[in-house]
């Protein structure tokens, strides 16, 4: 009765801490700040966030997470362990249990760097659910019944596709593709189009605010400052949301191939299903205006986003965390989902 339980979606961009009976407590910027001197960390999330760009030399902010899974396991460490002590307070007398969300296209090597990580920093019991899964129980879909649900959760590094059924994932797709992506298309387009140098987060303050996935009559404009690639002076250009629509193209005709291949494979019976009820759009990336007309007009099904997209999967691990208290329904990760 005295051990907490937590639910992690520990996500590229992005990660959510859930304490059960408390709710969401955290929501924080995937990034550390590190005095790469003497190995200390000097700012976690938001904090952290916004010295991309601009520390000195013995300063790095960078993202731990890469695709989904774990890049640097030791600043992992470090993220998770500001999340316990966010959560939870520094002083803990029992380790708490503990769910996290990982791609469900993880391997077993990284499924191990996640465990090591969790352990290090204090958790009892870890248990990993594909983040699919979760998104789909966050976004309250009938998954323990025999019926079709596709979901596409994109949050920041991955895009995970799948159809779930009896709280079972039947077919799914793992794409490395997501969030991240579109930010490098709209640098890249930038540079090549308007002869403009911009960062990171330029590009997702572009995406947030005038990012569109089809091309629209009344487009939104935005002033974007940056370096000019020629001169190297600095300079500021106008751009609007067609122009984004047309710097994205790539990376979600990557996505929309991902869809088609796990429709494609899905058994007839389920395929009525998913015509009938639709498919489910969740995480960050599923906010990109006119995501869900693409997708739709793309693939002949329905496409409509859930309910607080960007919290799915975070409030897919708090319904896990009862439903394994209560024991009425198993998740384990099966390791089925691997190809």
């Amino acid at each position: 009765m005295f051990v907490k339980k937590l639910g992690i979606d520990l996500g590229t961009a992005n990660s959510v801490v859930f304490v059960q009976g408390e709710g969401i407590v955290l929501t924080e910027p995937t990034v550390v700040a590190i005095d790469v001197n003497n190995f200390t960390v000097i700012a976690v999330g938001l904090e952290a966030k916004e010295m991309i760009g601009k520390t000195p030399d013995n300063i790095v902010a960078k993202r731990p997470l890469r695709n989904g899974v774990i890049a640097d396991s030791r600043v992992t460490e470090a993220l998770l362990r500001y999340f316990f002590d966010k959560a939870l307070g520094k002083s803990r007398f029992f380790k708490p249990d503990v769910v996290i969300s990982v791609p469900a296209g993880i391997t077993s090597v990284e499924e191990r760097a996640v465990l090591k990580a969790a352990n290090a920093v204090g958790a009892r019991n870890v248990t990993l659910l594909p983040e699919p899964l979760l998104a789909a129980l966050g976004a309250e879909m009938p998954i323990q019944t025999s019926s079709g649900n596709m979901i596409i959760n994109m949050g920041g590094g991955t895009t995970e596709v799948a159809v779930i059924s009896l709280d079972g994932v039947v077919e799914y797709e793992s794409l490395r593709v997501a969030g991240d992506a579109i930010n490098e298309a709209i640098i890249s387009y930038m540079r090549k189009k308007k002869g403009l140098l911009i960062g990171e987060q330029t590009a997702e303050k572009i995406k947030i605010k005038i990012g569109s996935a089809l091309e629209v009559k009344d487009p939104r404009e935005m002033e974007v400052r940056g370096r000019d690639v020629g001169a190297g002076m600095p300079k500021s250009v106008v751009v609007n949301s067609n122009d984004i629509a047309k710097a994205v193209e790539w990376p979600l005709r990557s996505i929309i191939k991902s869809v088609q291949a796990v429709l494609e494979k899905t058994p007839p019976e389920l395929s009525a299903d998913i015509i009938d009820r639709g498919m489910v759009m969740s995480g960050g990336t599923a906010m990109l205006r006119n995501l869900d007309k693409l997708f739709s007009r793309a693939t002949g099904v329905p496409a409509h986003v859930a309910d607080d997209p960007l919290f799915c999967v975070v409030k897919g691990t708090g319904i896990a965390l009862d439903l394994i208290e209560e024991g009425s329904r198993k998740f384990s990760f099966n390791r089925d989902f691997r190809r």
